[in-house]
């Protein structure tokens, strides 16, 4: 059963997480009201008492909103437990070196994935689906995907009987396709999402696992649609599964 104080931590860690997500030039109130479906006025009453504790921080020419230094000297103390970054560089510069295309690294939190590193290639036209701190549900792009199908078939029931996805992402994100995406990325290791966020943008994404042996991380390639020809998918895939399996092991003797 839900507290008052349980209710207000919800509201605010919505707040920031929607913040989180914001690009480099920051965020309105009205923006972040949008994307929490809090009221206005309540958006701004957590976001002024959070700029006192030093949480979020306000542009005073332009209004707008962004993370703030409190919660950086929060993240580097919980980065010493937490950050996998700091091995997952190497991986995502050797898979954007090698391919020409955008790799990123994504961690699950909760039913989401958000990515955390993005490295782009030399080829010249990109996709830009995923940035770093970009946010989608579990089964949404390709690191979504592949996390989701690394899960038990109890645990995918059970969340795809309890979020739909259809009314943001389509009916391509219906229950029924996203376990024919499940079967294929299970017979092959990797997932592939053919352009179902925005056309002729694919990404290829396959999972990295924790010291538990739980799908917690993912590397993605991402690239225009004629990039990923069958083929070379093929190749690819190859790849970014060589690379989680080092990344994999590289956390697993590390922590």
């Amino acid at each position: 059963m839900s507290t008052p104080a349980s209710h207000v931590i919800g509201r605010v860690s919505a707040v920031l997480r929607a913040l989180s997500t914001a690009r480099d030039d920051g965020a309105s109130t009205t923006w972040l009201a949008q994307q929490t479906g809090l009221a206005r006025p309540t958006v701004h009453r957590l976001l002024v008492a959070l700029a006192e504790e030093g949480q979020v921080d306000r542009d005073q020419r332009s209004g707008r909103w962004f993370l703030g230094p409190e919660l950086y000297l929060l993240g580097e103390v919980a980065a010493r437990r937490f950050d996998a970054t700091r091995y997952a560089r190497a991986s995502v510069h050797r898979l954007a070196t090698a391919t020409g295309e955008s790799a990123f690294f994504s961690a699950r939190r909760d039913e989401e994935t958000v990515c955390l590193l993005r490295e782009d290639g030399d080829f010249p036209i990109r996709s830009f689906v995923l940035y770093e701190g970009a946010r989608f549900p579990l089964g949404v792009v390709s690191a979504g995907l592949v996390l989701l199908a690394m899960r038990s078939d109890r645990e995918i029931s059970e969340y795809l009987g309890r979020v739909d996805l259809t009314t943001r992402w389509g009916d391509t994100h219906s229950p029924d396709a996203v376990w024919e995406r499940i079967g294929r990325t299970r017979e092959t290791g990797y997932s592939v999402n053919p352009g179902l966020i925005v056309e002729g943008s694919w990404g290829m994404a396959a999972a990295v696992f924790g010291p538990s042996g739980s799908p917690d991380w993912a590397l993605t390639l991402t690239g225009v649609e004629t990039r990923f020809r069958p083929d070379r998918r093929a190749e690819l895939g190859t790849l970014l599964l060589h690379e989680a399996h080092q990344l994999t092991q590289r956390i697993r003797t590390r922590s």
